[in-house]
C-alpha cells in the first residue's frame, strides 16, 4: 500500500453494517477482502451442502461421465456439490487430459492450467480447482478494494468495504469459489486497472494478457486501459483527467476527488499491445497441437451461441422474457409462448425471466458507474454487457448473463458507492443478496440449471 493510501486508511471512519463498525487493521483491504471471502464461504458452504443432504442431486450422468465431480463418495460428494457443477466438468477434464477437437477450445487455458499445477501439489485437480478460484477471489476483492479506495474513497470512505460486499453476497457470487473462471478473471482484470491507475503499465499490459487468456472478454480490456491512459497523459485527445486540487490542498483528501495519476510517458502505450497477445499465445498453441485456431470461437456453435450483435441479442432477450411471463402467468403447458427448449415449459420460462430479470437490475448500477467513475469504468461494464448480449444462445437467448455480470466490477463499485450514500439500505440490501447467494447456491449444488 503507497503512502497516500494508507494515510487515507487512517483518517477515515471504520465503515459500519447494521451498527457494527468493522475498523481498518494494518492492511484494511485484506482485512475486508477476507470478511468478504469469509461471508461467501460461509452461505456457499451451508446452503449448498445443506440442499444436497436435504434433497439430493438432480441425476445428470451425461454431464459428469469421468465422475470427476460427482460419484465421490458420500461425504466427498456433499462437499463438492456447492463448488463443482456444469462447466467445471469442463475444466477439470482440460487440467487432465489437455484439449481436443469439439467444444473444449472455448474454455480458454489459463484457469486448467493453474488447477493441473496446484492439484499436482497433492489436493488433487477438484481440491485443487476450489484452491485456486478461493485464492484468486481473495486476490480480487483485495484489488477492488484499493481500487475503490483510490477512485472514491476520499468522498465515501466506506464505499471499498461495501463494493467488497456487493462482490461477496451477490446472488451470484458461489460461481466466485466455484471450479469457474470468474474469481480468476476478476483478480486479473481488476489488477490491470488498478496497475494502470498507478501508472504501472508493464504490469497492466500483463494482467491484462493473462485475463486474454483466461476469458475471451479479456480483450475488452485493451480499450479500458487506453482510456486510462488517456486519462492520465494531457494532451491526448481523449484526456479526460480530473482538476487537480487547489494548491495546498491533499489530493483526494481535502477535495474530495480521486488523487492524480502519475503522468506516463508515451511509450508506456505500448504495453497496453500484451493484451491481445495472451489471445494470441493460445491461438498459437492450438495451432501447433493440431486443432484450428480460430476453434475458441468457431466451438460457441456447439453450445448453440451465435453472433447477432448486442441489439438484436437484446431484442431476443425481451422476446422470450415476455413468453416466459405469460407461459407461467396462463398456467398451463399446452400452448407454449417461446421457443421450446425442451423439459418443463414451466421451468423454461424462469430461464427465459430471471436472466432478463438480472439485465434490468445492472442498468442502474452501469448508469450509476458511468456518471460517478472515470469513463474507463463505465465504457468497460457497457462493453461487457453489450458483448454478452452480442452472442445469444438459440432456445435462451440470455442463458449465462447473470454470471457475466459478476466480473463486470465497476457496476459494484457504483453500488458501494450507492450504499455509501444510503446508509440505511445496507442491510436490507446486502441481505436480500446473501438471501439470493442461499437460494442460487441450492440449486447449483443440486444439478439444477442457474446461468
Amino acid at each position: 500500500m503507497d503512502a497516500e493510501t494508507s494515510d487515507l486508511a487512517t483518517r477515515r471512519p471504520p465503515a459500519r453494517i447494521g451498527g457494527v463498525a468493522l475498523r481498518p487493521r494494518s492492511d484494511p483491504a485484506l482485512a475486508g477482502a477476507a470478511v468478504g471471502l469469509a461471508l461467501t464461504l460461509a452461505v456457499v458452504l451451508a446452503a449448498g451442502v445443506g440442499a444436497y443432504l436435504a434433497f439430493g442431486p438432480v441425476v445428470h450422468g451425461g454431464f459428469d461421465p469421468g465422475g470427476l465431480v460427482d460419484h465421490l463418495g458420500t461425504r466427498r460428494d456433499a462437499l463438492a456439490a456447492p463448488f463443482a457443477r456444469w462447466d467445471s466438468v469442463w475444466y477439470l477434464t482440460i487440467a487432465r487430459d489437455g484439449y481436443s477437437p469439439g467444444a473444449a477450445p472455448a474454455f480458454f487455458p489459463l484457469y486448467p492450467l493453474l488447477v493441473n499445477l496446484v492439484g499436482a501439489l497433492g489436493p488433487g485437480l477438484l481440491a485443487g480447482g476450489v484452491l485456486v478460484s478461493v485464492g484468486s477471489l481473495l486476490a480480487g476483492l483485495r484489488l477492488l478494494w484499493r481500487l475503490t479506495e483510490l477512485e472514491v474513497g476520499a468522498a465515501h470512505p466506506e464505499a471499498p468495504l461495501l463494493a467488497v460486499l456487493a462482490v461477496a453476497l451477490g446472488p451470484m457470487a458461489f460461481f466466485l469459489t466455484a471450479v469457474y473462471t470468474e474469481s480468476l478473471y476478476l483478480a486479473l482484470s481488476v489488477g490491470a486497472f488498478l496497475a494502470a491507475r498507478q501508472g504501472r503499465w508493464a504490469r497492466a499490459g500483463a494482467l491484462g494478457a493473462l485475463a486474454a487468456a483466461t476469458r475471451s472478454e479479456g480483450l475488452l480490456l485493451i480499450g479500458a486501459l487506453v482510456l486510462l491512459f488517456a486519462d492520465q497523459y494531457p494532451g491526448t485527445p481523449l484526456c479526460l483527467r480530473r482538476p487537480r486540487p487547489a494548491a495546498g490542498a491533499r489530493a483526494g483528501v481535502a477535495s474530495g476527488a480521486a488523487a492524480p495519476p502519475p503522468r506516463p510517458r508515451r511509450r508506456d502505450a505500448a504495453w497496453i499491445l500484451l493484451v491481445p497477445a495472451g489471445l494470441g499465445a493460445y491461438v498459437g498453441w492450438l495451432w501447433l497441437i493440431g486443432l484450428a485456431p480460430l476453434s475458441p470461437f468457431t466451438a460457441q456453435a456447439d453450445w448453440f451461441r451465435h453472433f447477432t450483435g448486442p441489439a438484436e441479442g437484446l431484442r431476443q432477450g425481451a422476446e422470450a422474457a415476455w413468453g416466459g411471463a405469460r407461459q407461467l402467468l396462463s398456467g398451463q403447458d399446452r400452448t407454449i409462448y417461446f421457443a421450446p427448449a425442451g423439459g418443463d415449459p414451466a421451468i423454461a420460462a424462469w430461464h427465459n425471466l430471471l436472466p432478463f430479470a438480472f439485465l434490468l437490475g445492472a442498468l442502474a448500477p452501469l448508469a450509476s458507474a458511468l456518471r460517478r467513475l472515470p469513463l474507463a469504468y463505465g465504457a468497460y461494464a457497457a462493453a461487457g454487457l453489450a458483448l454478452a448480449l452480442s452472442y445469444p444462445v438459440a432456445p435462451q437467448p440470455l442463458a449465462s448473463l447473470p454470471r457475466f455480470l459478476v466480473v463486470l466490477f465497476p457496476l459494484q463499485m457504483a453500488v458501494g458507492v450507492w450504499l455509501a450514500r444510503h446508509p440505511r439500505l445496507r442491510v436490507p440490501v446486502l441481505g436480500a443478496g446473501a438471501a439470493g447467494l442461499a437460494a442460487f447456491t441450492g440449486l447449483f449444488a443440486t444439478w439444477h440449471w442457474v446461468a
